[in-house]
């Protein structure tokens, strides 16, 4: 397996882990030893991962958040760091994103997520995006 795939399937299992509200498996992906931070949509950043994680223990355990289907990924790499770009759909619209990874004890982990709100897509995109068949995440 390439970095870029096994990027892309740490970035797959995030997803999977939020879709599924598997807070154990949301745990396991974020590093230990590496500084994390997130920024939420519309919350203020979190540094720490003690933050990280008390943020996502919320997020998971509330019966209402929202399901989401990430699509459009593009992965870049940057040695032992790779970041991946992407396009989350929710209900209430879609928001873009970008997860960091590092790559820690031979696996890659996330140290940073941000998403926020799509608000206006290029005319040339707009063209050519097709919305997401059929995802598992």
């Amino acid at each position: 397996m390439t970095d870029s795939d096994a990027v892309l399937a740490a970035n797959l299992e995030f997803y999977r882990a939020f879709t599924t509200r598997d807070f154990a498996a949301m745990e396991a992906l974020w590093a230990r030893r590496t500084p994390v931070s997130c920024v939420h949509p519309g919350w203020p950043p979190l540094a720490g991962r003690d933050q990280v994680m008390e943020s996502w223990h919320g997020i998971l355990a509330n019966p209402d958040s929202p399901r989401i289907v990430c699509y459009d990924e593009q992965v870049m790499l940057y040695g032992e760091a790779a970041l991946v770009l992407c396009e989350e759909e929710l209900d209430g619209g879609t928001l873009v994103a970008g997860n960091l990874f590092v790559r820690e004890d031979g696996a890659w982990r996330l140290v940073h997520h941000q998403a926020g709100q799509l608000v206006a897509r290029p005319r040339a995109q707009r063209q050519r995006r097709q919305p997401p068949s059929s995802r598992l995440n």
